[in-house]
């Protein structure tokens, strides 16, 4: 590799996060503490919604837990979840001991199918878990209805969606019982590790924030900066340890305030890299209709079926160029725990099985130059050339 090689993601960190982060050192508050509180506020009033509640968590998939089991999910109960997502959208499923149901995705979309959701519910059907795969939003309002008529509960794996909107209304404010965001490395802003469970239901999230410090009726913060120290707390449940720390909350605060900047340079490296490869042997990622903004976490192409070339030489190839690549995902039926414990096989996800084996998800972020997006452009098609 003669050239520098560009990674398939890379976070967009600053001198401003660098030094929230070493105030916070200084300050004696490593763990939860005021900037966490502060974090989660700045959250709320970034959604614009004055009756959200924000929840900060160390994952997304600590939310997604959190929320089940706000929500009484439990053993015998079925949770419906897209096929085609990472294994943490089914496997907080599992920890409650309740049953993840696999639906097919719609192959327009990449988003869980609003008729399989439909056919898969059943009489155990407690909750539905749409997955906003990429960035892009699912079909919420068709979601939110069925899901209404049956008395379906509707917890948002928002973890690529953030600031995705849906009918022009940002993810996070829809009328649903709860929403996660993700904050790892890759996603649109970052916290290094962190996430961030949104609901408007106060009891979700008294329930979340005692659940997330081990079921302690009152945080660490609370108890030793109010006007009357208390050593005092109960623990009211067998909870976790899902906290998100001052450290990290110091990195959101400054990320928060550039995340419209990250989006909007996504998109431009998305509009680049589509209006360069639309001739291309490939087929070029859904897009938001009406308007909708797409947060562009991802940039996932599918390469021609009648291609000489396989799509994982194509990734060897772009690699060995100085170019990293990904596949998202490998589906979930096709993982051996998925597959066996739930009887999986391809043919019952025919759409999310084809865009899986053609799938190749390109560099995108914030920090990527013009040159490296032309390098990407350039690469991509030459090894098509000459496939």
């Amino acid at each position: 590799m003669s050239k520098l090689f560009i990674p398939f993601a890379l976070p967009g960190i600053g001198e401003e996060e660098i030094s929230e982060v070493i105030d916070s050192l200084r300050s004696g508050w490593v763990t939860t503490g005021p900037k966490a509180k502060r974090f989660e506020e700045l959250f709320a009033e970034f959604l614009g919604d004055t009756e959200v509640h924000c929840v900060s968590v160390n994952s997304a998939t600590s939310g997604l837990h959190l929320a089940l089991e706000a929500l009484g999910i439990g053993p015998g109960d079925e949770v419906i979840v897209p096929t085609h997502t990472f294994t943490a959208t089914a496997e907080v499923v599992r920890y409650l001991g309740a049953s993840p149901v696999f639906v097919d995705v719609d192959y327009q979309s990449f988003n869980m199918s609003v008729a399989a959701f439909k056919a898969a519910i059943s009489s155990k059907t407690k909750a539905v878990m749409p997955v906003h795969f990429a960035g892009l939003s699912c079909e919420m309002e068709e979601i939110i209805a069925i899901a209404k008529e049956k008395n379906i509960r509707i917890v948002e794996d928002a973890a690529h969606a953030l600031p995705t909107t849906s009918n022009n209304n940002l993810i996070g404010t829809l009328d649903t019982d709860a929403t996660v965001f993700s904050f790892y490395a890759n996603k649109t802003m970052t916290t290094g590790e962190g996430g961030m469970l949104v609901t408007r239901d106060k009891d979700i999230a008294v329930r979340a924030k005692q659940m997330r410090l081990h079921g302690i009726s009152r945080d660490a913060f609370d108890r030793f900066t109010s006007n009357k120290p208390s050593w005092y707390y109960e623990v009211i449940a067998p909870g976790f340890k899902y906290n998100l720390t001052d450290i990290a909350a110091s990195l959101g605060i400054h990320q928060l305030k550039k995340v419209e900047q990250f989006q909007n340079r996504r998109e431009g490296i998305a509009n680049y890299y589509n209006d360069h490869l639309k001739e291309l042997p490939l087929t070029l990622p859904p897009m938001p209709l009406n308007g909708d903004v797409h947060s562009w976490h991802l940039y996932v192409i599918q390469l021609n079926k009648d291609l000489p070339l396989s799509r994982d030489r194509f990734i060897e190839l772009m690699y060995e160029s100085g170019i990293g690549c990904g596949v998202h995902y490998i589906p979930l039926h096709l993982h051996p725990y998925w597959r066996d414990t739930y009887k999986l096989t391809p043919e019952m996800f025919p759409v999310s099985q084809r865009i899986y084996e053609q799938s190749v998800s390109l560099p995108i972020y914030s920090k990527m130059t013009d040159e490296d997006m032309q390098r990407v452009v350039s690469t991509v098609a030459k090894i098509l050339e000459n496939a």
